[in-house]
């Protein structure tokens, strides 16, 4: 039996708190945690996560920052693409997945470890995540889940914990929260069912927000080939300014929403999200798009999106199509640059304008509904004529076909 430790990632939640013990008694092996800090971990939540680790009986805590390596994976692509699952949901927690299982195998590489853990369930998307990376980076490599592979309800967990005096759960474990950078997810008993939603206090960045609603803020978000580099004329560096947005729109209760899809076990799901940034990023980077690019690169990103966004959902982000939608997304941002004046609004951002030294509005010499341009009057006419005749020989088609019928 191998004695090299169990690099077990480890989230501070029921899951992965309950697997620290449970791993030294079952394989009698030395548990070493890893937390990789992908958003939301600030430098006391690192310190308590440290504490209930090794409390919990781990030999080490690792915590290994991975938020700009996040930014320049996944985000960026997600941004580029407008990426929302189910036309809502920006993938603001499972896109990271794939970059945490990456230094997962990496660390267990180093510390000369041939077995790796997780806390997922069954019944959950993040099996399938950790798992296809881990196993198309490091297939010689072991996984192990306990929580899935042996049934383990949440009261057999809690029960597990309060007989060996584990420190208590954050929220008691009522709520499952997963916080990254592109947002906060929160799963609760309120969304095993499709009829209701969270109390006001589940919210993570915006609990009370919309109880005693903020007055309007106007703002300025700049975007260079489709990257934000700037919040109201201070250029930031994307961490900075993701985190910036989520502390500005989550006080308006910006980002919020309850997203009902498919899993990849292919059953419905549901859970409540909070993704401030994501919210306004997106809108706003949106709306510069059609101001940049043309209608068949729209229309071609969208469909490639879409394709893009079940990718990550699923956890193939490996997959070499990834890495060709990325070079799409990637060329169709060279013109995606300017200024985006929006407004902060309770529970709303609300774009009030864009401009762009690369306007396609501001190219054309024609104002719509006004005036033609670069064409005239009998131009337009001519036009009109031509893009009519489908519709006029289906119709002439349809008039012959019903008159050769009464014939008969």
């Amino acid at each position: 039996m191998s004695t090299s430790p169990i690099v077990l990632a480890y989230s501070g939640g029921l899951d992965t708190s309950f697997c620290v013990p449970w791993l030294r008694e079952k394989y009698r092996r030395p548990v070493v945690t890893l937390t990789v800090n992908t958003g939301g971990i600030d430098s006391e939540q690192a310190e308590s996560l440290e504490r209930r680790a090794l409390a919990l009986g781990a030999r080490r805590q690792l915590l290994v920052e991975a938020r700009p390596q996040f930014f320049d994976e996944v985000i960026r692509h997600l941004i580029a693409g407008n990426v929302r699952r189910g036309h809502t949901y920006p993938l603001c927690v499972g896109a990271e997945r794939g970059v945490q299982a990456k230094i997962l195998a990496r660390t267990a590489q180093e510390l000369g470890s041939d077995t790796v853990a997780h806390g997922c369930t069954a019944a959950g998307n993040d099996q399938f995540r950790f798992e296809m990376a881990m196993r198309a980076l490091a297939p010689e490599i072991t996984v192990l889940a306990p929580v899935r592979d042996e049934s383990f309800q949440r009261r057999e967990q809690i029960a597990y914990l309060a007989e060996r005096d584990a420190p208590q759960l954050p929220q008691g474990g009522d709520y499952s929260i997963n916080r990254g950078l592109w947002g906060v997810t929160i799963g609760g008993r309120e969304t095993l069912t499709s009829a209701g939603t969270i109390p006001e206090t589940a919210w993570v960045l915006s609990a009370g927000a919309l109880e005693s609603p903020l007055p309007e803020e106007p703002h300025e978000l700049e975007f260079e080939a489709g990257l934000p580099v700037a919040w109201d004329g201070e250029a930031m560096q994307p961490v900075e300014l993701i985190e910036t947005l989520e502390a500005a729109g989550g006080r308006f209760g910006i980002g919020r929403g309850i997203h009902l899809g498919d899993t990849i076990l292919g059953s419905k799901g549901r859970v409540a999200y909070e993704a401030p940034a994501a919210e306004i990023l997106l809108c706003a980077h949106r709306e510069l798009e059609k101001l940049t690019l043309g209608a068949g690169q729209m229309r071609v990103k969208d469909t490639l999106a879409a394709v893009y966004g079940d990718l990550v959902h699923e956890g193939k982000q490996l997959d070499p199509v990834c890495r060709d939608i990325e070079a799409f997304f990637d060329s169709s941002q060279a013109r995606v640059s300017g200024r985006v004046h929006l407004a902060l609004q309770p529970g709303a951002v609300w774009v009030r304008g864009v401009e762009s030294p690369h306007s396609l509005l501001a190219a054309s010499r024609g104002v719509y509904g006004e005036k033609a341009g670069e064409w005239s009057p009998r131009d337009a006419l001519g036009a009109a004529r031509v893009m009519s005749l489908p519709g006029m020989l289906h119709s002439r088609v349809a008039a012959s076909a019903k008159g050769g019928g009464g014939d008969a």
